[in-house]
């Protein structure tokens, strides 16, 4: 998707820039310097919008994808459309989800940089596991039917299976024993 390539070419930026000249990021101000050889002195400003766009963002679907899957494993009730009478537990999950995200971020003092690099890695450790566990289902003939993966189909997903942990093995090794790669 489009956000996904623009993602992609900030990580490129990023790299180029501020790890090229030893700058490890801790802060929004320091992240926003990728855009100064690009954008001067707007270089802050629109950081700062495009960051308060993706957090406005994020603050909604996260919790709501997050949320409907959980109501949907479990069998809850479950959407925006149902009134809070229909579909307690997704409302109050999904406020709980938001309420406690509130109170995370105005903690004063609170790091955030780290918070959410190890969300990600927390997001990188299960991913492999998901995999599995998808890959699990989507070859379920009971479950899937007609549609369940083909040999070709289950190459590429063992393939990139096996890749993602390995890849979810190197970031941690990296990070537990500070190996440089």
């Amino acid at each position: 998707t489009w956000g996904n390539i623009i993602s992609a070419f900030i990580i490129i930026s990023t790299a180029a820039t501020l790890f090229a000249a030893g700058i490890s990021v801790e802060s929004a101000e320091q992240a926003a310097m990728v855009l100064e050889p690009l954008a001067g002195n707007w270089a802050k400003v629109l950081f700062s919008a495009g960051l308060l766009g993706a957090s406005l963002l994020a603050a909604s679907v996260l919790p709501l994808s997050t949320t409907y899957a959980f109501c949907e494993a479990f069998g809850f009730e479950r959407g925006l459309n149902r009134s809070f009478r229909e579909a307690p537990v997704f409302y109050t999950i999904y406020g709980s989800m938001i309420a406690i995200s509130v109170i995370i971020v105005l903690i004063p003092g609170i790091p955030l940089f780290p918070i959410m690099w190890l969300s990600q890695t927390l997001n990188a450790i299960l991913l492999p596991i998901l995999l599995v566990l998808v890959l699990k289902l989507s070859n379920n003939q009971q479950l899937m039917g007609k549609w369940k993966n083909g040999r070709l189909q289950n190459i590429l997903a063992i393939t990139l299976t096996i890749f993602i942990s390995l890849v979810t093995i190197a970031l941690l090794a990296t990070t537990l024993f500070n190996i440089d790669l």
